[in-house]
């Protein structure tokens, strides 16, 4: 793997932190240099993976909720919030997907 490959790989990670930071509306700290340091990224990464078990455990609350008969939840909220919750797992785990792909093609590099 050449060093522009290397680049470009680490140039689409940090990509895809900056748009999870942004889709969940996590803290993102801009560097002037413009490279993301692992502090940054780990509380990132960390934010959004908390914004998704936030998600997940609301829909979870409100289903209960729906299914002891709570007067003030309703189907509808019921589902979007199900929904959005699938849908956050679903992008995390994609992300999850690309770090492994990532890290494995930089393990691989010949030294």
């Amino acid at each position: 793997m050449t060093v522009n490959a290397m680049n470009s790989a680490l140039q689409a990670i940090q990509t895809m932190a900056t748009q999870a930071a942004d889709s969940f509306e996590g803290p993102v700290q801009a560097q002037s240099s413009g490279a993301a340091t692992a502090g940054t990224f780990s509380a990132t990464l960390k934010a959004s993976l908390d914004k998704i078990s936030e998600a997940q455990q609301k829909a979870a609350g409100e289903s209960q909720a729906f299914e002891l008969g709570a007067p003030n939840v309703s189907l509808n909220d019921v589902m979007v919030d199900m929904q959005k919750a699938n849908i956050g797992f679903q992008f995390g785990l994609q992300v999850r997907n690309k770090l492994v792909s990532a890290y494995n093609e930089i393990s691989q590099m010949p030294v």
